[in-house]
């Protein structure tokens, strides 16, 4: 019989996703720092747009495949160690960006930054599934994944500020070290729900249905086999590149087409990821309070997730814009449609499967996501150089809707599957 615990923390799980939502935080500070110091590297390297979209793809490369790799580790060996290895890895990797002295080298770090970082989100999703019930699971993904916007708002100045005062190579050091500072949290922090020593009983009850101890999730092969595991892979291939064009070329387009300096970087690229944030929450909150007030899931969860799809779609216009203050207003609806699209697409797999499958679920669909953005990415690298920005826009503009359809047609009515 457990005792109870000496100390209670109420409402310890949103403790827990709070130190989620700071690694997410730090994962993109430490993701963004060659794409906000792009204009300097690309100069001080002597990159061309094609250079860079290969060093861009090292990353997602190794993002893409470790997705799927880190969703089973993290069903197998548990979430306290799971984090501790993601976070060692892509901590050291982003500080050894500072040694970067080609192509080549900077492509290397890339690739091991990718490699550790990718297991943050299938990570996140089984947090979410094991700590939350289902009315509260889509505002908790909010919160953690607010951190990736989040990141993306504060990355800008704070890089921007770094690499004017100390230099590009310090700016990896200073922010890649910041991994380890949240690691010490972490392993403090950090036990399973049902055996956590903060955890009282009222809290435990709620989440007690959610657990399935000593179960190991099940192959690959036979998750490929519902339904809903391709409607997650193929609808993040086509929508997730969207997020990912305006995470790495966004400085770039601002600079090269806009003629915008550094110093004007610093706000002007942060403005799209502050209307991220406040989609992730909007998003995350939206279907909660549909659920709570009578809509099932299913209903719920699509509603946001159409309306995301909307928003998205959007960006299409933007092409035929010319005012870099009506481009900003435009890619800020986008990023808003989509972190309110992803937000309630990530709470899918703690919705068809049980905790123990739902990281490596949620690692496939991450391995969609990571594929179709290589080939967006390398494609954007290719078209920019001879056609512009103006076909991949365009193109960013009609895949959300692609994606969405298939979703909700492959995908089906969203209920526990019996695994």
């Amino acid at each position: 019989m457990n005792q109870a615990p000496t100390i209670q923390v109420p409402g310890l799980r949103w403790y827990i996703i709070g130190l989620i939502f700071l690694a997410t935080l730090i994962n993109f500070l430490d993701r963004l720092t060659v794409s906000v110091l792009a204009p300097i590297i690309v100069r001080d390297l002597k990159l061309n747009n094609q250079q860079f979209a290969q060093i861009a793809t090292a990353f997602l490369i190794a993002y893409a495949a470790s997705q799927a790799l880190s969703g089973r580790l993290y069903d197998r060996i548990g979430l306290k160690r799971g984090f501790t290895l993601s976070i060692i890895v892509w901590s050291l990797a982003a500080m050894a960006h500072a040694m970067a002295r080609s192509a080549a080298s900077l492509s290397i770090f890339r690739f091991l930054l990718g490699l550790g970082e990718a297991g943050n989100w299938p990570g996140a999703a089984k947090v979410v599934a094991e700590w939350f019930p289902a009315t509260e699971r889509a505002f908790a993904m909010a919160i953690f994944n607010s951190g990736s916007a989040l990141g993306s708002v504060i990355a800008p100045p704070v890089i921007i500020y770094l690499q004017l005062t100390f230099g590009w190579q310090t700016t990896f050091l200073v922010t890649g070290s910041l991994g380890f500072v949240w690691l010490a949290l972490w392993l403090w922090i950090y036990q399973p729900p049902l055996e956590h020593r903060w955890m009282g009983a009222p809290e435990r009850a709620l989440l007690v249905d959610r657990q399935t101890p000593h179960q190991s999730p099940l192959p690959t092969r036979e998750l490929l086999r519902f339904r809903p595991t391709w409607a997650l892979i193929l609808s993040r291939l086509l929508t997730d590149p969207v997020w990912w064009l305006y995470l790495t070329w966004l400085p770039l387009y601002f600079s090269k087409v806009h003629g915008l300096e550094m110093k004007q970087l610093a706000w002007f690229a942060s403005i799209p990821y502050l209307a991220a944030d406040a989609g992730s929450l909007l998003g995350g909150a939206a279907s909660g309070f549909l659920i709570a007030r009578g809509w099932s899931t299913n209903y719920a969860r699509k509603a946001v997730i159409l309306v995301g799809a909307g928003l998205m779609s959007t960006g299409i216009v933007i092409p035929a814009l010319r005012d870099p203050v009506q481009i900003l207003v435009a890619i800020s609806v986008v990023t808003f449609g989509f972190q309110a699209w992803i937000n309630n697409v990530q709470t899918l797999p703690s919705d068809y499967f049980r905790t123990h499958n739902v990281a490596s679920v949620a690692g496939l669909g991450g391995l969609g996501a990571g594929i179709g953005a290589i080939l967006f990415t390398l494609s954007t690298g290719w078209v920019v150089d001879h056609f512009g920005y103006q076909p991949i826009l365009i193109a960013a503009g009609i895949m959300p809707a692609l994606g969405t359809l298939i979703l909700l047609t492959l995908g089906g009515r969203i209920r526990p599957l019996e695994t």
